[in-house]
């Protein structure tokens, strides 16, 4: 028997966990929507295991995910963080999806103030053969983070070694980064669900560019939140309360975010 109780399948960023998410799958469930955070092919191990890992299989492991839930829950949400935003749009477009989408800050572009300005010489890098997958993309300060007790938290963790999230990105994983963004970039037109797009003004991996180009191309009606008081890491950091409830009212829940002021995900690094 198929559900009547919405579900969200949500999808979390490039090197990241669950911990990119937030508190939005606890504050799902608290307004009774069913959801699950899977990992993405090559995560949750070591970055090496990113290695010769395509941006299909990403795309094709969230898709099993979603054809999943489908044949149990009437209605199935998307939400994707940073990466998993791209790859919650293809998804979304394979399987026509009707239900609501929710992009965290989505990387159409990669041209926010902390990258190196020569960021762009990677596609030379690219064509160099063995190179791309020698070299090294490390998580710096302020790892898409503008609260400074959060990030210094956060900064700890790493030098722990702590698991929640790579300390760098094989250069080959961002070019597959690449191929995603010309992969949707044509084909956004034939995304018609109704969409929310979060992006901060400050975003220092994807300036709003990336916002503003979705929301001229998407094929359907867009529900734009723009913030003004965090980075990249926008489910996080200093507006979560607000993107919480934003995300709460989209899904079409009443419910109270209670767990917006509880201490999950990245958040929990301030008081660890």
């Amino acid at each position: 028997m198929v559900s009547s109780r919405p579900a969200a399948l949500l999808v979390h960023g490039l090197g990241g966990t669950a911990y990119d998410l937030g508190a939005l799958g606890r504050t799902l469930e608290d307004a009774d929507i069913v959801t699950h955070s899977p990992v993405l092919p090559g995560h949750g191990g070591s970055p090496e295991d990113l290695l010769g890992v395509g941006w299909e299989e990403w795309v094709e492991s969230i898709r099993n995910e979603y054809r999943a839930l489908k044949a149990k829950h009437k209605v199935v949400h998307l939400a994707g963080v940073c990466l998993g935003g791209l790859v919650a749009l293809e998804v979304a477009r394979r399987e026509k999806h009707q239900d609501r989408l929710a992009l965290y800050a989505p990387p159409m572009f990669l041209d926010g103030w902390s990258l190196p300005k020569l960021t762009w010489l990677r596609h030379a890098v690219y064509h160099v053969p063995g190179l791309a997958k020698k070299m090294r993309v490390p998580e710096v300060s302020p790892f898409g983070i503008k609260n400074a007790r959060i990030r210094k938290a956060i900064q700890q963790r790493f030098e722990r070694g702590d698991r929640f999230h790579y300390a760098y990105i094989p250069l080959m994983c961002i070019r597959e980064v690449d191929r995603l963004r010309r992969q949707l970039m044509p084909r956004l037109a034939e995304i018609t669900c109704p969409t929310l797009i979060v992006h901060a003004d400050e975003d220092d991996i994807t300036s709003p560019r990336s916002a503003h180009y979705l929301m001229q191309y998407l094929g359907g009606p867009v529900d734009f939140m723009p913030l003004s008081n965090s980075y990249h890491m926008v489910m996080v950091d200093n507006e979560r309360a607000e993107v919480l409830q934003r995300s709460l009212k989209f899904f079409n829940s009443h419910a109270r975010p209670q767990s917006a002021e509880q201490p999950y995900g990245w958040t929990a690094f301030a008081a660890a």
